[in-house]
């Protein structure tokens, strides 16, 4: 039996654990983890309020960077030293759980490190999808309107009416041709995967469509494999501008 931030968690139940990939390089704002205007660094708020989801036992920040290790466990966290070549946060994702010996059948919440705003009710709510579906994998959407769904910077997606992701893309999807007034989703980047999966997803390679679109989910879709998705009300503001960074020092001050 272990006991991790409060919760008792008994070593023959499915873990669910929280994973951070960060890193320091970043093209459009390096060292962004490390942000530190309001007080305390960007990772930090990360981790409290993953902290916070009911379904997660422990959260840990997968890095190269000692840097970051070093900020991560100054606050109290956990940190993993991961190898430095990985070219996603998905690969440094599946190296961290095999560091922790994870089950196979253990469930691995994938948090990104610049949404220090993200709601821990979403990611119970991302955990009782995947735990509830026989999909391997899992993610969220949010409603956008059609000036935000121009932006090849929102990626969107668009469902089944079961709840399985069809396609994602950085195109404005659906295409309304009648002006039917379509809805649009946004994809939100957080996702859950079982652990067995993670380690298949992560050994196979790259597909035509994730090159073409830059977008690493399409990788499962184009091998056959299904993505549940929740809907919920709105996304959290990410990080990748130093102007989106003094945004969130405005909002926190506030």
């Amino acid at each position: 039996m272990l006991q991790l931030f409060g919760r008792i968690i008994h070593s023959s139940y499915m873990k669910v654990v929280g994973i951070i990939p960060a890193r320091y390089s970043s093209t459009r704002l390096p060292g962004k983890p490390l942000l530190d205007a309001t007080g305390k660094p960007l990772i930090q708020y990360v981790v409290e309020n993953v902290r916070k989801a009911k379904r997660i036992e422990a959260v840990y920040v997968a890095t190269d960077d000692e840097r970051i290790k070093q900020a991560v466990e100054g606050f109290g966290g956990e940190a993993i030293m991961t190898r430095p070549d990985h070219p996603s946060g998905t690969d440094r994702l599946s190296e961290a759980a095999r560091i922790l010996n994870l089950d196979e059948d253990d469930v691995v919440v994938n948090v990104q490190c610049d949404e220090p705003e993200i709601d821990p009710n979403h990611i119970d709510l991302l955990v009782s999808l995947l735990i509830n579906s026989d999909a391997p994998m899992a993610t969220l959407a949010a409603p956008i309107d059609e000036e935000s769904a121009n932006s090849p910077d929102n990626v969107k997606v668009v469902l089944s009416q079961s709840g399985y992701a069809l396609y994602f893309s950085r195109a404005k999807i659906p295409f309304d041709r009648d002006d039917k007034g379509a809805q649009y989703l946004l994809h939100v980047g957080i996702y859950a995967y079982r652990k067995r999966f993670l380690d298949r997803f992560t050994a196979l390679e790259p597909t035509p469509l994730e090159q073409a679109e830059k977008l690493e989910q399409l990788r499962a879709l184009e091998n056959g494999f299904r993505i549940a998705v929740r809907v919920v009300d709105s996304a959290c503001p990410g990080i990748d501008t130093m102007e989106d960074y003094e945004n969130f020092i405005r909002r926190m001050r506030q």
